[in-house]
């Protein structure tokens, strides 16, 4: 079998390095970079990607081995209909790791073609890091290395305004380039940069905020041999997603103008601040929250991947109910519009081609359920003055799930290590009893690192979730949850 690389492929087009890419990993290369592709071919954009490893350890180095190249295998329904493409992707050119090759980094920085900066660096990735400064090679932090990347920019080209950059956030955090335009000016201001950078930063970049939704399982292992036959390369990045996909993007009017992905036929819009905070309380309270709100529900009750969970009568019956009824009604807007929007995400979790496993959804479910879940869940009781029943059981199987046990089987959660060690101890000093029940919960309620509140305090919600949690233990997860269903 041949090798995916461009030696094989001579004929591949060669476009400037125009976009610098933070991040490697699945959902970039199965989102934004096939939006890119997309729009090489259907507007000339000529753009090609360089990507930038965010931390040490990565990907770079096998995609340096393809010459950045890898299919991508989009699956879905469409109109009733199941549908599946398999497309080359050609716009990345190379993997570079500022950390091993930091002049080969600095001189991509400095780059005159370069004019877009897209980033995933994951929730984790825009925080602030003390200690850092200008002269690190490169600064741990992606708003760090931010910085100093458009600081270099700034000195190489003395400040012109065409050589500002247009940076797009796809993080999945609130505001997420807002938040990085803070952390940027921040460290601007630790540093001493000079008010002339702050205002080029001001006038001649824009951070720009997105949501972004497409579900990207990722690499088919369990599948690779039969498409490596069928592409007829040995492409060890191959990456498959669903059909549908959606970019929300929040910019000024000019970025549009440079960035005309609706042009080729995509599901990218341009936005302002009031309309992308609507759009995002929506997907964020309905797609994420309906993820989060039934991982430890479905895959205790047995069920590996959603699609399986969601045509079981019960465990679908459950996730259908907790969105209609307690998540939709919470959410501010057109409920008629909400339910026909919730209906369409839900159909997407039966994708017959898509194994979208609880487990990769389980990654750091406790800071998830803060974000996606608690909303609802505090909204549903300031309007009806009740805790919504399936939520409340919902925070009750979370913490079921981190006990680590599905029947004989034991598991690895996968969250901060605080959190681990949070259950390590509560399930650890669990007695059996009661009281003992209610101490756990009462501990993990109260831990306000990851809840930003005591949770005891919210009326009837240590009493509640102890009661489903009691359910679960003593009658399992399913019975419980079989109540819940309708």
């Amino acid at each position: 079998m041949k090798a995916l690389n461009r030696s094989n492929l001579p004929e591949l087009a060669t476009r400037p390095e125009r976009i610098i890419q933070f991040g490697e990993g699945n959902f970039l290369r199965a989102f934004v970079d096939w939006i890119i592709q997309r729009m090489n071919q259907e507007l000339n954009f000529d753009a090609s990607v360089a990507v930038v490893q965010p931390i040490a350890q990565g990907l770079g180095d096998m995609i340096n081995g393809q010459d950045g190249l890898y299919h991508l295998i989009l699956e879905g329904m469409e109109n009733g209909e199941a549908k599946r493409s398999v497309e080359l992707i050609d716009c990345i050119t190379r993997c570079l790791n500022p950390y091993s090759e930091y002049e080969a980094y600095q001189t991509l920085v400095e780059s005159p073609d370069v004019r877009f900066i897209v980033s995933n660096t994951t929730e984790a990735g825009i925080q602030w890091a003390d200690g850092e400064t200008l002269d690190m090679t490169p600064q741990p932090s992606f708003p760090g290395k931010m910085t100093a990347l458009l600081h270099q920019r700034f000195t190489k080209f003395e400040g012109a305004a065409d050589k500002g950059l247009i940076i797009i956030c796809c993080e999945l955090i609130e505001d997420n380039a807002d938040r990085l335009y803070e952390l940027v000016l921040q460290h601007a201001s630790n540093w001493g940069l000079s008010a002339e950078f702050v205002a080029w930063l001001e006038n001649s970049c824009a951070f720009c905020a997105t949501l972004v939704d497409r579900i990207v399982p990722g690499f088919p292992r369990d599948k690779i041999s039969a498409i490596q036959e069928e592409i007829g390369f040995e492409d060890n990045l191959v990456v498959v997603g669903e059909l549908y996909h959606n970019w929300v993007i929040k910019a000024p009017a000019w970025v549009e103008a440079e960035f005309p992905a609706h042009k080729a036929g995509l599901n990218v819009t341009f936005v302002d601040e009031a309309k992308q905070q609507e759009i995002r309380e929506q997907k964020v309270r309905i797609l994420n929250g309906s993820h989060t709100g039934s991982v430890a529900a479905a895959y205790l009750s047995g069920f590996d991947t959603v699609r399986e969970a969601m045509e079981d009568e019960d465990v679908g019956g459950f996730i259908n109910a907790m969105v209609a009824a307690e998540i939709v009604p919470n959410i501010p807007g057109d409920q008629g519009y909400l339910q026909k929007f919730s209906k369409k995400i839900l159909e997407r979790y039966h994708n017959p081609f898509i194994r979208h496993e609880w487990m990769s959804i389980a990654l750091n479910a406790m800071s998830k359920w803060e974000t996606r879940v608690l909303p609802s869940l505090l909204d549903a009781q300031k309007n009806t003055g009740e805790l919504p029943k399936r939520i409340v059981f919902s925070l009750a199987a979370l913490m079921a799930f981190y006990r680590g046990q599905r029947g004989e089987e034991n598991y690895t959660c996968k969250d901060n290590t605080d959190i681990i060690e949070l259950y390590a101890q509560v399930w650890g000093d669990y007695d059996g009893s009661e009281a003992g029940l209610r101490q756990l919960v009462t501990t993990v309620l109260a831990y306000e690192v990851n809840w930003k509140r005591d949770l005891n305090e919210v009326p009837g919600l240590t009493d509640a979730v102890t009661a489903s949690l009691s359910s679960i233990l003593n009658d399992g997860m399913l019975e419980t949850l079989k109540q819940l269903s309708a």
